[in-house]
């Protein structure tokens, strides 16, 4: 396997059209790389081209979410959703850009069952084990959007500035279909360099977890309060972040028969937020 280490985004988008993965801080390609999933001849390591950092309103794309759960310029919503993200030591390594592009944690896509993901015809969650998978917009795939930072930044209108362009991050993720199985926006050669994000008056993220540390939420809920409204972001529930405007739109779930008690845990920790924020 070949490294480069290329210092412009030029460099680095030609050798990602040749077939290179993107390397950043490694906590999810490397998994990936080594479970069989993810297959790569070349790795780009892309940490001399995306920029780090925090300024008001703005986070460079390489800042990792250890950096970011302490810096008190950043949003409570934000700083607490990486908190509860993973391990200190994953938080030290892993940056937002790429926690944003997190693969599904659906144990049949894992374990390369030719599910629809794969390219294949059926949704082995929907009859299997599905426990811990999506209550919303499950019928063509079941998975739940592992991303607890996606779910934040939601909240946070932001915006994704990447190699090519401007992108809200309500635009990055979308459903997959028979026609387009992808699960973002984004182009093989495209990088997200910099995010940027509004402050609210108050906000607050809160997860419903198997341990009661560093897990992937069954259920967890983003809120931000701004002057004329409150906005609400769900992760766990869905293939991508899943925007609520309030508790009577959980009513609209198609929860599975093992995953059911996801309504009782997301009407509860929507009820908290917004108390939070009030």
């Amino acid at each position: 396997m070949e490294l480069l280490r290329p210092d412009s985004a030029e460099a680095v988008a030609a050798a990602l059209e040749n077939g290179a993965v993107a390397l950043a801080g490694g906590t999810e390609v490397v998994p990936l790389i080594r479970e069989g999933i993810l297959e790569a001849d070349t790795l780009v390591d892309i940490s001399n081209v995306v920029p780090k950092g925090i300024r008001s309103g703005w986070i460079g794309g390489g800042t990792s979410l250890g950096e970011l759960e302490v810096d008190p310029q950043i949003p409570a919503v934000l700083r607490e959703a990486c908190a509860l993200a993973a391990s200190p030591q994953l938080r030290a390594m892993g940056t937002i850009a790429g926690n944003l592009l997190q693969a599904t944690r659906c144990w049949y896509w894992r374990l390369r069952f030719p599910c629809r993901l794969h390219g294949g015809d059926h949704c082995f969650a929907r009859e299997g084990e599905h426990r811990e998978h999506a209550i919303f917009a499950n019928d063509f795939c079941a998975s739940a959007h592992p991303s607890d930072i996606a779910a934040a930044l939601h909240v946070l209108s932001a915006t994704l500035v990447t190699s090519r362009r401007r992108l809200p991050i309500a635009e990055l993720y979308r459903l997959p279909t028979h026609d387009n199985r992808q699960t973002t926006a984004l182009e093989r050669d495209e990088l997200i360099l910099e995010v940027e994000h509004a402050t609210p008056e108050a906000s607050t993220y809160l997860k419903a977890m198997d341990r009661s540390r560093y897990a992937f939420a069954l259920v967890g809920v983003a809120a931000a309060r701004f002057e004329t409204e409150t906005a609400l972001a769900l992760t766990g529930v869905a293939p991508i972040p899943w925007l609520i405007e309030g508790p009577d739109d959980l009513e609209r779930a198609t929860p599975l028969p093992g995953n059911t008690y996801k309504l009782e845990l997301a009407a509860a920790l929507v009820r908290r937020a917004l108390e939070t924020v009030a």
